[in-house]
């Protein structure tokens, strides 16, 4: 075992001087760390910008790290690998992004005043990292690699997501560990026409179009994400084609950067045995073809056939020898993906038998349950979802964290929409509470794709929950389907429906960038199995004009740009097929007026009668809500809003409120004249005073009371229930209340005093 004997800096020299003891040999190694390894590079953009990488000086002991600015937003990205193989069958990659409050000039306002959980905007930002990264690793790297994108600083103009993957894949190329970068990522908006390059916040609220592109060299597309505002199909070809093309700059930079001060990548040993290959090939290829080849299999009953052949299969091997078992997991897996895929070439049919383009079976019903404002169940294949929808205040809009804000631009959604994924729905157990990542980002997606059909003066907060309850591939698609269904069951007046599909993708070439049409097959509608065995998962949703949000998983190194756009023109075709499928149910928000549908009104106060209406310390807007779950918010100083969860509590309110409001017929006031006021309340600052039995009582201030200064009511003998005389001088034209004055009726002292000495 190596034990450390002491570590000591040698400043002089810029290194690290370490002694190690090893069974009683002495062992040196010096590690160098100096600072004449710094570098810096420059790029350029086509709109003028310029991101600036820096490297060398941060985070040494990392396999690799560095900063990336761009404007005075900067992020630092560190990636350490492990030195020991896992056994996972997936390629062991996590990706952490980290806002803090200090990159904003902010203290976080929790409690323990620190950065706690994870945000799902911090989610959502490592998930899209990840899918830029993910597919250009080798297939047997088994090391667990940790990816950290910590956010030092944020200007509040450039959002540090696109450039989070620049600065992850320029940490990846000049690391040590084997990877097929380097990718680069950029922002494309569509404001007024016009193509930007990684617009500003201010200007993303003012694009119809936030599409982020991730691409490698030789013009291959890595991953795709982004929402629009009903854009049309050319319109996102000729975004795409402008975003490729600005990538290949920042990817030929990081390209230098790795030529010059990248490390000698990690060398990938194989533990493959071509007996077990052989011996596991022989014994379950043809019974693969069988499985994959009976059309009549769903999910369950076809997991179950692969699965006991791999038990039979294990078993034995475990009886041939024991050495055998310890690749063949792994190869019965690689042969599973290689003969569904071959059989797809072959036949022209998938394993459900459906042809290349043909969508599953689609049943769609709405209005399930009448005490709910909206609700919808789309049935697709074996995919199962059921979509509520809840109407409520405005004020109950889903208010986003101060970081998230800052970098988003979003202060709060009035449209939110929540995914659930029990593990029922694909007939598992586990636990019911908590969001993982994969749920937050499906719904981030599906909410996307019904942002855009939401009127933006709607007066009302929606909420649409999907809850997946049968789960066979697509269930995020699926929700968009429900969504926009139970959107229309509930009367919201969305602009039209709308529909989304996952796409797929079979390839049996080696050169992606040169695939030729024998050579791939895109898949329409794909299941489960497809996308696990696939090449791409392509979900695009849209109305019949054109598109409201894409989201691109490509598991292999790169799509050429014909592909891409092919699959975007194969999915417009099929979501219009939904829609028409969808309209056959509902086809237009429904008119009809639900007994619990919330009414929304507006009521007039006039100034004086305010503080009536409110009650001290808005009690009789507390006690409406007690007694009638009717909220009552201000406008402005004369307009209050009144929400009711119902016609009837609605009615009840307005009851209530004109009974406060009601006034007997009140004797006119004139200006100027003397009234006899009854003293209600003694406080400090003055008396309380009526002029009328059913007058709200109102202040007449200590400055009033008296020709002489006074402090408190108390010096001039006043009790409640005394009268006095007061002169009317109208009301405040500022907040209506009626001014009275007691000391303009007494004689002024002076005088008094000089009556008196005379006499």
């Amino acid at each position: 075992m190596i034990l450390f004997r002491y570590c000591r800096l040698l400043n002089n020299r810029n290194l690290i001087f370490l002694r190690l003891k090893n069974h009683n040999k002495n062992i040196f190694h010096i590690k160098f760390i100096s600072h004449d390894n710094v570098k810096n590079i420059n790029i350029k953009l086509s709109n003028g910008s310029e991101i600036k990488l820096s490297t060398g000086k941060y985070a040494r002991f990392t396999n690799g790290s560095v900063i990336a600015t761009i404007g005075d937003t900067s992020i630092m990205t560190t990636v350490v690998r492990k030195n020991v193989l896992s056994e996972n069958s997936i390629i062991p990659l996590t990706v952490n992004y980290r806002q803090k409050a200090a990159a904003i000039g902010r203290i976080p306002t929790n409690f323990l005043r620190r950065e706690l959980g994870y945000t799902d905007h911090e989610i959502l930002i490592s998930r899209l990292i990840d899918r830029s990264l993910r597919p250009l690793f080798p297939p047997k790297y088994s090391y667990e690699t940790q990816i950290v994108c910590n956010l030092l600083a944020i200007d509040g103009i450039n959002s540090p997501d696109v450039l989070s993957i620049n600065a992850a894949s320029a940490a990846l190329s000049i690391s040590d560990i084997p990877w097929n970068g380097p990718v680069a990522a950029v922002r494309i908006g569509l404001i007024d026409n016009m193509y930007v390059i990684n617009p500003s916040k201010r200007e993303l609220q003012q694009s119809k179009l936030n599409l982020v592109l991730s691409c490698m060299s030789r013009n291959l597309i890595v991953m795709i994400e982004g929402s629009a505002n009903d854009i049309l199909e050319p319109e996102l070809r000729k975004a795409i084609k402008i975003g490729i093309k600005e990538c290949q700059i920042i990817i030929h930079s990081i390209s230098e950067l790795q030529k010059e001060i990248g490390k000698p990548k990690l060398n990938i040993v194989s533990d493959e045995n071509n007996d077990v290959e052989e011996f596991v090939r022989e014994f379950v290829s043809d019974e693969l073809r069988k499985i994959f080849n009976y059309h009549f299999h769903d999910k369950i009953s076809r997991d179950d056939a692969i699965f006991n052949l791999r038990g039979r299969m294990l078993e034995s091997i475990k009886n041939r020898d024991s050495k055998y078992t310890k690749n063949a997991l792994k190869i019965f897996s690689n042969i599973c993906k290689e003969i569904f895929r071959s059989l797809i070439f072959e036949t022209e049919k998938r394993c459900d038998g459906r042809t290349i383009n043909e969508l599953r079976n689609i049943n769609c019903q709405v209005d399930l349950f009448q005490p709910l404002h909206g609700s919808a169940l789309f049935q697709r294949g074996q995919t199962q979802v059921l979509c509520t929808v809840t109407l409520d205040s405005i004020e109950s809009s889903l208010k986003l964290d101060t970081i998230s804000m800052f970098s988003s631009g979003i202060k709060e959604k009035n449209f939110f929409l929540h995914y659930e994924f029990p593990p029922y729905a694909i007939n598992e157990t586990g636990k019911l509470i908590g969001m993982d990542r994969r749920e937050i980002g499906h719904g981030a997606l599906a909410e996307k794709g019904l942002q855009s059909v939401i009127p933006q003066d709607y007066p009302f907060a929606i909420r649409l929950t999907s809850e997946v309850l049968e789960s066979n591939g697509s269930s995020s698609m699926a929700s968009i389907c429900g969504g926009s269904l139970a959107l229309m069951n509930a009367g919201v007046p969305i602009l039209s429906p709308v529909a989304g599909v996952a796409m797929g993708l079979v390839c049996n070439s080696t050169d992606n960038a040169d695939l030729k049409e024998d050579n791939y097959k895109i898949l329409t509608d794909i299941s489960g199995i497809e996308d696990h065995l696939g090449d791409m998962d392509f979900k695009i949703a849209g109305t019949k004009k054109g598109f409201t949000a894409f989201q691109a998983d490509i598991k292999i190194p790169g799509i050429p740009f014909n592909v891409i756009i092919k699959t975007i023109q194969n999915a417009h075709l099929a979501k219009n097929q939904i829609i028409n499928i969808m309209n056959k149910v509902i086809s237009s928000p429904t008119n009809n007026k639900k007994t619990n549908k919330p009414v929304l009104d507006t009521i007039e106060i006039p100034i004086h009668q305010r503080r009536k209406f409110l009650g001290i310390g808005g009690l009789n807007i507390k006690k409406i809500f007690d007694e009638t779950g009717v909220n009552i918010y201000s406008i402005n100083d004369t307009v209050f809003s009144i929400f009711a969860p119902n016609q009837n509590a609605m009615d009840e309110a307005k009851y209530i409120i004109n009974k406060i409001l009601e006034t007997q017929e009140e004797p006119v006031l004139i200006f100027g004249d003397i009234y006899t006021a009854k003293i209600t309340e003694i406080r400090e600052i003055g008396v309380m005073v009526t002029l009328y039995p059913t007058m709200i009582p109102t202040l007449l201030p200590n400055s009033q009371l008296d020709q002489r200064k006074i402090h408190h009511p108390d010096v001039l003998g006043l009790n409640v229930g005394d009268e006095i005389k007061v002169k009317y001088f109208g009301r405040d034209p500022v907040n209506g209340r009626i001014r009275l004055s007691r000391k303009v009726l007494q004689i002024p002292v002076m005088q008094t005093n000089f009556d008196t000495a005379k006499g």
